[in-house]
């Protein structure tokens, strides 16, 4: 009978840094036989997955303590509390802290240690060394949303913006560099509002600064999804001459429309992305861009799809998330005048063939060229641009090697070292 400790992640990449922290605590506190689901609750879909997945973890591993978190725990703790074989809800706040799992080995616990998200107005950091599994850390800096996105759930799950400081952000890049690490990746739930509730409001990019300055022997540093709207100077200025950090910038754009971006709430129009595209294209030419479209919006007419699959083009878009529109209960967009169902599939489907088409181009403009990538699982790897890899000649895990591009297919570089 197996006694492992199993973490069953959805979503963000802020979740695949958390549930290190909670395999950690749990490891700690000497619990066993745990399946822990952290669950998204960003897309009905989503939920669905994480549903699923409590069902066969509990058919599969019966006699095991389910432990289930996160976002959809956050928000609907009665829906997942009534599923067969969940033993404790555990709720975003709590799910951090090493007391929640000491309590949970030590006397089992309440089933459900849900607090009130809203009230939390401070963020610790977590000492980890790294991800299970993986070459690239995360490294969560920040957490929660002040905005109010007409479409979005997640500040009801993760509550308002609040900041890691930055010397422990400092301190945990520190501590994951010295463990090998080659590659950091800064995560939160909105990256740019990094430092607005901290004493004299610093941007985001000079946490960056004081990261790359302190531990100059941190080869790469990445950013997660980008608001178009905050990018700070500082910011702009390290992404255009910093040659550590990656020239890859991934936009939370939603739309290409002018009046559904309005609709959705969000702080940007579709001039202000295809500028910034331009500005940060014109200071470093080989930077590259994904985006989050979202497909079928409620109103969201014919015309005004066509401008979110015209914008890939005049923005220079590379890397596309493609979600179908999902109404999440409470939401205003929930109440809008909603798009039938195969409207909003086929939407999606024709954004993501348009992704395809896109990134088909861009990795057959790698041909011949010569790149650094960093070696993952199963000789895989990303270049600097982000670009996936499958290299020819096995390579250690870890390793941050130069290659020549010598083909792609399907949606894969290939690549020989040296």
């Amino acid at each position: 009978m197996t006694q492992s400790i199993d973490v069953v992640t959805f979503g963000c990449r802020l979740n695949t840094f958390e549930s290190e922290v909670m395999r950690r605590h749990a490891q700690q506190a000497g619990l066993a036989d745990l399946v822990i689901v952290h669950t998204c609750a960003v897309t009905a879909e989503a939920e669905r997955q994480a549903r699923q997945a409590i069902r066969r973890a509990h058919r599969e591993r019966p006699t095991a303590r389910i432990v289930v978190t996160g976002c959809a725990a956050q928000i609907s703790p009665d829906a997942y509390s009534r599923i067969e074989g969940v033993a404790q809800l555990v709720g975003n706040d709590q799910k951090l802290k090493p007391a929640t799992w000491q309590a949970l080995a030590e006397a089992g616990g309440n089933k459900t240690l849900i607090g009130d998200i809203m009230a939390v107005d401070t963020e610790a950091g977590h000492e980890i060394d790294g991800i299970e599994g993986r070459t690239r850390a995360f490294l969560s800096i920040q957490n929660g949303c002040d905005h109010r996105c007409t479409f979005c759930v997640i500040p009801y799950g993760r509550g308002n913006s609040r900041s890691v400081p930055s010397a422990d952000v400092v301190a945990q890049a520190r501590r994951l560099a010295d463990a090998g690490h080659r590659e950091l990746v800064l995560t939160g739930v909105d990256l740019t509002s990094w430092g607005k509730d901290q004493p004299g409001q610093p941007p985001l990019g000079r946490l960056v600064g004081a990261i790359l300055d302190g531990i100059p022997e941190l080869p790469r540093l990445r950013l997660s999804s980008l608001d178009p709207a905050e990018i700070d100077d500082e910011l702009f200025a390290h992404l255009a001459t910093e040659p550590r950090l990656m020239p890859h910038v991934h936009l939370s754009l939603q739309a290409g429309s002018d009046l559904i971006l309005k609709r959705m709430k969000r702080r940007h129009l579709r001039g202000d992305v295809i500028d910034l595209c331009e500005r940060l294209r014109r200071a470093r030419p080989d930077i590259t861009f994904g985006a989050d479209l979202i497909a079928g919006f409620p109103t969201e007419t014919e015309a005004m799809f066509e401008q979110s699959s015209t914008i890939v083009d005049e923005a220079g878009l590379t890397f596309l998330h493609v979600f179908p529109y999902s109404p999440r209960p409470g939401t205003p967009a929930a109440r809008m005048p909603q798009l039938p169902k195969p409207v909003i599939k086929e939407r999606a489907q024709q954004l993501r063939q348009k992704g395809e088409t896109v990134l088909d181009a861009f990795l057959a403009g790698q041909i011949g060229q010569r790149r650094r990538v960093l070696v993952e699982r199963q000789n895989r790897g990303h270049t600097q641009h982000m670009a996936p890899v499958r290299l020819t000649t096995p390579i250690p895990a870890g390793t941050l090697t130069d290659i020549t591009v010598t083909g792609s297919a399907g949606g894969l570089l290939q690549g020989v070292p040296g």
